[in-house]
């Protein structure tokens, strides 16, 4: 599994690593500026380090690894996850978003049920008496 000797291609080890399913959707992120090797941004082509730092943004999660092993090949989680250790700043931080997030959510209004058939009549009759108005 681990390739101490061998060089490995960034796009090559966040797919190893299981952070992306595919290769192609790796290098998409890498240059759209979705990862940060050591603070800075990089190329697809870029060889990863034993002790590296990388910052890698998916959706609105940003997580900061560091690599402890180097691989070419994508195994099962178990294998993959002992590739890289998050930081603790970074598990506090995505920790401190999803609470935000869940407590945005809550303040948002939700009916306790479903819309009956008749609310959804009166729901569609809103809605084209309102277009009807911007007509």
């Amino acid at each position: 599994m681990t390739t101490e000797n061998k060089k490995v291609r960034l796009d090559k080890w966040l797919w190893a690593a299981r952070f992306f399913k595919t290769r192609s959707i790796a290098k998409q992120a890498i240059d759209g500026g979705k990862v940060h090797f050591d603070g800075a941004r990089c190329k697809v082509s870029k060889e990863v380090v034993i002790g590296a730092k990388l910052t890698i943004r998916q959706g609105s999660e940003e997580k900061t690894v560091l690599i402890k092993q180097l691989s070419d090949q994508r195994r099962g989680y178990e294998v993959a996850k002992e590739l890289y250790e998050e930081l603790p700043e970074s598990i506090a931080k995505r920790e401190q978003t999803a609470a935000q997030r869940r407590a945005e959510f809550a303040g948002q209004l939700h009916s306790e049920r479903r819309p009956s058939k008749r609310d959804r009549r009166r729901i569609t009759t809103f809605k084209d008496a309102m277009n009807q108005e911007v007509e």
